[in-house]
């Protein structure tokens, strides 16, 4: 067994819609894992089973088995860390783009839990499961920059509380799409986007406040340099408010701006974090050089026409 979901297909939209279509919104599995789901026999429709072609009526009742994970052995591996800051207590490690941070599907080697199980051994705290020790906050696979991880559940929980209270202090660098002429700050609520669901998006519909402030560095011909601070936490918020006032993060293909050659992600990096350390009381900041690939685009925008 696993967790099973029971969904009742009244919005009109959903007539005709395909099965594995309509799984996928709604239950933010991707609609290839939606069909092989089906085929396994995991989805139940008015009682009985179904192809992944079949189209959705008005009515019909939806019920989904969503299996258990397999039991999952995770591997320290011995990938090199930018470890920033270090004690018994914590560490704060530079990620760099590219590199996931917690193991999921599709990669369950080369993240960065991977990395701290080698370095930590046994030293870190259990309190998000198996699959995410010491992960006490994460940072985008395509976003590089400064994350805390607790070693032990003491830190862990009093560092996850001053997140939760807005207490740790987290400024990025991006550059965005388009010229900004003033420091602006973004107060709009984040939820899930409601058209798909992978996405996140401003929405008053099922969202938590959201707020961000940006300033102005520097302007080229097509493009802005910020710093960029968060009062909230939400998912994709940075990504998602950018976009939303028409200056997305550039290397951002989910929420709109395209690729430069150059980038291999988004070009937003996480460059300061301040907090309370979870034992001492005392306050940290820690700060860290851009990354090349930040460096070298900013190197190509500043180049004259």
């Amino acid at each position: 067994m696993g967790d099973i979901y029971k969904l009742i297909t009244l919005r009109p939209e959903v007539s005709g819609e395909r099965i594995d279509k309509y799984i996928s919104a709604e239950s933010d599995l991707t609609r290839n894992s939606a069909a092989i789901l089906i085929k396994d026999g995991n989805c139940i429709v008015n009682g009985r089973s179904v192809n992944k072609n079949y189209k959705l009526r008005i009515g019909d009742l939806v019920e989904l088995n969503i299996p258990l994970p397999k039991d999952i052995d995770l591997i320290p591996e011995n990938i090199p860390l930018d470890i920033v800051f270090e004690d018994d207590d914590m560490i704060v490690v530079n990620k760099p783009q590219g590199m996931v941070v917690h193991p999921a599907h599709g990669h369950f080697s080369g993240t960065l839990v991977n990395a701290l199980l080698y370095h930590c051994k046994d030293s870190l705290s259990g309190i998000n499961g198996e699959l995410r020790p010491g992960i006490v906050h994460r940072i985008d696979m395509n976003t590089s920059g400064l994350l805390m991880v607790a070693k032990n559940d003491f830190a862990h929980v009093r560092l996850a509380s001053q997140i939760k209270e807005h207490n740790i202090k987290r400024e990025y660098e991006a550059i965005v799409s388009g010229n900004l002429r003033q420091d602006g700050k973004i107060e709009n609520p984040i939820g899930r986007d409601p058209k798909d669901r992978k996405k996140m998006a401003v929405t008053e519909k099922n969202s938590k406040t959201a707020v961000t402030h940006y300033h102005v560095i520097e302007n080229f011909k097509n493009a802005a340099y910020l710093k960029v601070s968060l009062e909230t936490g939400r998912t994709h918020q940075i990504r998602v408010h950018m976009a939303y006032i028409g200056h997305p993060v550039l290397g951002d293909n989910v929420y709109g701006s395209g690729k430069p050659k150059s980038l291999d992600g988004q070009c937003l990096h996480a460059k300061t974090i301040g907090f309370v350390h979870p034992r001492s009381g005392e306050y940290l900041e820690f700060s860290n050089e851009l990354p090349d690939y930040f460096k070298n685009l900013l190197d190509d925008l500043r180049k004259p026409f």
